[in-house]
């Protein structure tokens, strides 16, 4: 379990977490929600150990968050961070098989290899194993990001707007493969969605984010409504249950003369 006890950052006068408590179970997928600037990315690099904490403690599995030692509390995580860069001229086998570089020699072991090419086509990119990541486009970039945060095999798996730059196929793709994965290695996974419907059907719970303070934790069909979207978000919605018992929010527009 990954636990965050009163946890609290302050950059100068701004507060981007403030006194945050929550648990994230083994076998479960949360995503964060909340609106632009509210610090759901800051809480990522928080718990990856990027940004310190004024106050409270960061734990995983009775180990807690020490900065002398970050390479080692960070070696349990899948990171997939918002920001993708892949200026290298390195193909896409390699760029996975650099999730686990703790392990690579001079000569990649066959099982690693064999491994890195199960994990594309898994995902069905097999055919893009030999392409320069420098000619992939912005959505293929962040299947291949997902990929090698795989490879590293971790026990937390962290990805912020994971799904931003793909199409509609390519998002059930990703995240029916983080539901698989998680539940059958018992990964804590966390992940920064805007899309309220992606985040009711994919994620086990909601961590609902405003203005740095944590407004709602809990699975969607329990915390999702509209006056929540309303307070949160300033804008007007309905929240439907399907068949499944899965929340589908549907925003109302604004009336304009």
């Amino acid at each position: 379990m990954l636990i965050a006890d009163h946890i609290h950052i302050q950059i100068g006068a701004l507060t981007l977490a403030e006194d945050m408590s929550f648990r994230l179970p083994e076998g479960q997928v949360t995503a964060i929600l909340g609106p632009n600037g509210t610090g759901k990315s800051t809480l990522l690099k928080a718990l990856f150990g990027d940004i310190k904490l004024d106050k409270g403690s960061i734990s995983h599995s009775q180990e807690y968050l020490s900065y002398q030692s970050l390479s080692q509390w960070r070696n349990r995580f899948g990171y997939m961070p918002q920001d993708i860069n892949l200026d290298v001229n390195l193909t896409v086998i390699e760029v996975i098989l650099l999730g686990r570089l703790d392990a690579l020699s001079l000569r990649v072991d066959e099982s690693m290899l064999t491994e890195a090419l199960n994990i594309l086509d898994n995902m069905g990119l097999s055919h893009l194993a030999n392409r320069n990541v420098s000619t992939l486009s912005g959505g293929q970039s962040q299947m291949v990001l997902f990929a090698q945060a795989l490879m590293r095999n971790p026990k937390i798996m962290m990805l912020d707007e994971p799904v931003s730059a793909l199409d509609l196929h390519h998002q059930h793709v990703l995240l029916n493969h983080l539901c698989h994965k998680t539940r059958t290695q018992q990964y804590v996974s966390i992940m920064v969605l805007h899309d309220l419907n992606l985040a009711a059907q994919y994620a086990d719970n909601l961590l609902v984010m405003k203005q740095g303070k944590l407004v709602a934790f809990g699975a969607p069909s329990d915390i999702l409504t509209s006056e929540l979207i309303q307070d949160v978000y300033n804008v007007e919605a309905q929240v439907f249950i399907d068949d499944s018992g899965i929340p589908f929010v549907r925003t109302l527009r604004t009336k304009t003369a």
